[in-house]
C-alpha cells in the first residue's frame, strides 16, 4: 500500500470534514454527464473556510514552485478554477488570466480574459480533474495564444485512466494535491465509509461510465 504524504492526508481530511466531497456508496449521485457516481466533489466550498482555503493556496503555490520552477503567469479554468487561481497568483506575485468555457458572444468575444503575452511560461489551475477534457480545452486555448503551458495543477483528481491518457496526449503535466485513492483510505480510517465499501468504490473508478450501483 502506497504511503500517503502529509498534504494528501490533510486535504482529504479537510474536504471530507467540510463536505466539499461527499461519499454515498449506497445512494449514488447522478453527474451532469449522466454517470452514476458514489462521490460528489465541489471544492468551491473550501472558499468559505479560511484556514482550509489558506492551506490549499499555500500547497498549490508550493507544488507549482517545486514542479515547474520559475513561471510567468497563472491561469484559471472557468469557473471553479478562477478563485483558486487568483489566490495562488497573489501568493506568488504573478499575473493572472482565466479561460472561459466558450468565447463571449459580444464585445471582443474573448475566450481568454486578462493580458496574455506570447512565450509566457504558464501553469493552469483547476479545482477538480475528472476526464480532463474541459481542463485541456483551456490549455489548448492558451497555447494557441502563444503561451508555453508547462502544466496543470488541481486540488483533487479522480485518477481516471482516461484523464491520464488525455494529458499524456496533450503533453501537459498534471499534478494534484489529493486523489481518489488517498481520499478513500482517509475516509475509511475516519469512519466516513465502511471498510466493506472500499472495493465497491474502487470498481466505480475503474469504469465510471458503465458503473452499475446494483452490481
Amino acid at each position: 500500500m502506497n504511503y500517503l504524504n502529509e498534504v494528501e492526508q490533510k486535504v482529504a481530511e479537510s474536504l471530507l470534514q467540510i463536505k466539499a466531497i461527499k461519499l454515498q456508496p449506497k445512494s449514488p449521485f447522478t453527474w451532469a454527464s449522466g454517470w452514476k457516481s458514489p462521490i460528489y466533489c465541489d471544492n468551491r466550498v473550501t472558499l468559505s473556510h479560511p484556514a482550509i482555503r489558506t492551506y490549499i493556496r499555500q500547497k498549490l503555490s508550493q507544488l507549482i514552485q517545486e514542479e515547474f520552477g520559475s513561471i510567468d503567469m497563472i491561469s484559471g479554468v472557468a469557473t471553479a478554477g478562477i478563485p483558486q487561481g487568483v489566490l495562488v497568483a497573489q501568493d506568488l506575485g504573478l499575473p493572472f488570466s482565466y479561460v472561459r468555457s466558450s468565447a463571449k458572444d459580444h464585445g471582443r468575444q474573448n475566450l481568454i480574459e486578462g493580458e496574455v503575452v506570447s512565450g509566457q511560461r504558464v501553469v493552469v489551475i483547476e479545482d477538480l480533474v475528472s476526464t480532463g477534457k474541459s481542463s485541456l480545452v483551456a490549455v489548448k486555448a492558451l497555447r494557441e495564444a502563444g503561451c508555453n503551458v508547462v502544466g496543470l495543477v488541481s486540488i483533487f483528481t479522480y485518477g481516471f485512466e482516461e484523464a491520464r491518457k488525455n494529458f499524456e496526449e496533450a503533453k501537459c503535466a498534471l499534478h494534484s494535491l489529493c486523489n481518489y485513492d488517498a481520499l478513500i483510505r482517509v475516509a475509511a480510517s475516519n469512519s466516513y465509509i465502511l471498510e466493506s465499501d472500499i472495493e465497491f468504490l474502487e470498481k466505480w473508478r475503474q469504469d465510471p461510465a458503465n458503473w452499475n450501483p446494483e452490481n
